[in-house]
């Protein structure tokens, strides 16, 4: 038997469920995290994933020595190489220690000996992609290959990942420092906020740098130019998370985490070699800080800095132009007021 409610009983739910409804958050609200957090979950998998499921040479720089051998390379491994002609095996090496090339082919075409010198250092997979493909050769030309590595990873960097961690912990720690920053745009002046940020970003660069390198040995790069490129990638990764918060509001965390963390740091080229990336991810590979910051950290480390001055510049174009960004906002708001007003 179903108990009628009286009329003032009546009244009473009907002005609960009123106030219910509208005091119920929107959906919006509800969906934009989980969104934004499938965004984030789907592009770090896809990234650091699909990136490793079937990386192919794409003209990785080789020197060859000698007109006759540069053409039956060339010839025999076509865009997976690009040959750069040397007149001699010294040439070659040379070569492959200012980080021109990633490995030196030497000997007579017409002979059974064939000497691969690498470097190493430029990492796992590009030498060994190097050493596969320059091994098929001297295979179907029934030549037998002796292979040298002319520049090595540190003792204490057997598999060369060490540039990678470096990058990525630096990168993070930009990033965290600018979320706690964003935080205190209530209760710290701008020009406080930058005081923080870069001083913070210089204290970041030393204390990677002495763990890294004097305390573990892993990074043998001079100290004070590794602590100038690393206190440039906090710093690039604090200010490009300040201005995307600061001008996308909750949203811009989000996008500096696919940015930096995840683009970023997948293709960097640490982990797969830029050679062997898919085209789209070669092209932003270096324009990216963590993807500078690598190149910078093993050009400093293992090829005495001879490739270093574009990547540093990379960086500090991040760092500046987001600052000068972010200083900029405040005449913008200003502006857009005086508009509307």
């Amino acid at each position: 038997m179903a108990t009628r409610l009286g009329p003032a009983a009546e009244a009473d739910l009907t002005t609960a469920t009123a106030t219910s409804a509208a005091t119920a958050p929107p959906v919006r609200l509800w969906l934009q995290p989980t969104v934004i957090a499938l965004v984030v979950v789907a592009a770090f998998i896809g990234c650091y994933v699909g990136l490793q499921r079937n990386p192919q040479p794409h003209r990785v720089p080789v020197a060859v020595a000698g007109q006759e051998l540069s053409g039956e390379v060339s010839q025999a491994l076509g865009d997976s190489v690009d040959v750069h002609p040397v007149a001699d095996a010294a040439t070659g090496r040379a070569e492959v220690e200012r980080r021109d090339v990633v490995a030196a082919i030497s000997g007579r075409a017409a002979s059974d000996r064939l000497r691969l010198e690498v470097g190493g250092a430029n990492g796992q997979s590009t030498t060994t992609a190097v050493k596969s493909l320059i091994g098929a050769y001297a295979h179907g030309s029934g030549q037998r290959l002796t292979t040298v590595d002319v520049v090595p990873f540190a003792r204490f960097d057997s598999r060369g990942l060490a540039g990678f961690y470096l990058a990525f912990g630096v990168t993070l720690a930009g990033f965290v420092l600018a979320q706690n920053v964003l935080g205190l745009a209530n209760r710290l002046h701008l020009r406080h906020r930058f005081w923080l940020l870069s001083d913070a970003s210089v204290a970041i660069g030393i204390v990677a740098t002495v763990i890294a390198g004097p305390i573990l040995g892993a990074v043998p790069a001079p100290v004070m130019p590794l602590a100038f490129a690393l206190t440039l990638l906090a710093a690039a990764a604090a200010f490009t998370t300040k201005l995307l918060g600061t001008y996308l509001g909750p949203v811009g965390v989000p996008v500096a985490t696919l940015l930096l963390l995840t683009v970023g740091n997948s293709t960097s080229g640490a982990a797969i070699g830029p050679d062997l990336l898919p085209s789209a991810a070669h092209a932003v590979s270096a324009l990216l800080p963590p993807g500078a910051a690598v190149r910078a950290v093993t050009d400093l480390s293992y090829f005495h800095g001879a490739q270093a001055a574009q990547p540093l510049a990379t960086l500090a174009l991040w760092a500046v132009i987001a600052a000068i960004l972010v200083s900029l906002r405040p005449r913008l708001r200003r502006r857009r007021t005086r508009v509307t007003a």
